[in-house]
C-alpha cells in the first residue's frame, strides 16, 4: 500500500479535503483511539477537525511505514498516521472519474489536477490519526511499536522475548514486540522458520530466534513483491489485488496437506486467531 501510495500521490497538491465521518479521525487531545474507539463517555463536545490539519493547501513529500501504519508528510511537516485494520483501504481516481466503490468512504482528498484520494472502512477498524510533525507522530504513535519486521534483526526480537512465557504466535502479533506481523505471516513464518506455535516465546534458542528472523523478512519481502494477500476486498491504492494468497503454505489451510510433509496440517486459536501448523515439520 505504501508503494501504491507513493506512485499515486507524492508530489501533487491537495486542493481539499472533506471530512464525511469524524469518528475515523483522532486529534491530539481526542480519546487516544479515536471516538469509533472510546470505551467512556466522550469528554465534552466534538472539536471540529481543521483542513489543513488534514493536509488541505499543502503538498504530499513522502509517504513513510512503520509495521502497518503509514505517515502522509507534507512540505510543511505535518504528518498524518493511518492505520488501515482489517477493511482499510486507499482509493484513487483520476479527474473526472468515479471511485471504484463509493460506499463506506470517510475521508475524500481532492488533488490539485482534479483527482481524488479517498479513505474508505467498512468496519472501522482503521483510522487517521493528525500530528503536528514526525516528532509529535513518533512520541504519540510510533514509539510505543516495535522493531519493524520487514528489517528486524535477531538481537532485537530476543529482547523483546526474552523471559516470555506467552506462545511465539501470541508475540509475533503484539505490535509492542515487533511491527508489521499479522496472523496470515505469523502463521507462515513460523512454518518456514520450523518452529511450534505453541512454543513459549522465551524458550526459543539464540539460533531458533535468528531463523525466525530470517523467515519473517523473507516471507514478508516476497509477499510485497506479490502485491500482499487478497483473501476478501484487498486492494492497493492503484486497484490492484495481491498475489501472494497463492503461496501460502499453512494459512487457512487447516486439515489439507502439507507441502513439504504431505502430513495432515493441524489447527487451533493462539493468541484469540486460527494458527495453522504442521506436527511434523515443525517440532
Amino acid at each position: 500500500m505504501r508503494r501504491s501510495l507513493e506512485r499515486a500521490v507524492v508530489g501533487r497538491p491537495i486542493a481539499d479535503v472533506r471530512l464525511l465521518r469524524r469518528e475515523v479521525v483522532a486529534m491530539p487531545d481526542d480519546p487516544p483511539g479515536g471516538f469509533s474507539r472510546a470505551r467512556t463517555e466522550r469528554p465534552g463536545p466534538i472539536r471540529r477537525v481543521p483542513k489543513q490539519d488534514l493536509l488541505a493547501g499543502q503538498r504530499i513529500e513522502r509517504v513513510s511505514r512503520h509495521g502497518k501504519q503509514l505517515a502522509l508528510v507534507s512540505d510543511a511537516g505535518r504528518v498524518l498516521n493511518v492505520h488501515l485494520g482489517m477493511t482499510g483501504q486507499f482509493l484513487c481516481s483520476g479527474a473526472g472519474q468515479r471511485l471504484a466503490q463509493a460506499d463506506h468512504v470517510h475521508v475524500v482528498w481532492r488533488l490539485g489536477d482534479g483527482g481524488r484520494l479517498a479513505f474508505r472502512d467498512p468496519r472501522r477498524f482503521g483510522g487517521i490519526w493528525t500530528c503536528r510533525d514526525e516528532a509529535d507522530l513518533l512520541s504519540r504513535r510510533w514509539g510505543m511499536l516495535g522493531p519493524d519486521a520487514a528489517t528486524i534483526r535477531a538481537s532485537d526480537l530476543a529482547a523483546g522475548l526474552r523471559g516470555s512465557r506467552r506462545a511465539i504466535k501470541a508475540a509475533l502479533l503484539d505490535q509492542r514486540v515487533i511491527a508489521g506481523v499479522g496472523n496470515i505471516y505469523a502463521d507462515e513464518a513460523l512454518f518456514r522458520a520450523r518452529i511450534l506455535p505453541q512454543r513459549p516465546g522465551g524458550s526459543l534458542t539464540g539460533a531458533e530466534v535468528a531463523a525466525l528472523c530470517r523467515a519473517i523478512r523473507a516471507i514478508l519481502r516476497d509477499a510485497i513483491e506479490a502485491g500482499g494477500s487478497t483473501l476478501r476486498d484487498y486492494r492497493d491504492a492503484e486497484g490492484r489485488a495481491g498475489g501472494y494468497q497463492d503461496r501460502h503454505s499453512v494459512y487457512g489451510r487447516g486439515g489439507q496437506g502439507c507441502r513439504v510433509c504431505s502430513g495432515m496440517l493441524e489447527s487451533a486459536v493462539i493468541g484469540q486467531r486460527t494458527t495453522v501448523w504442521c506436527p511434523a515439520c515443525q517440532r
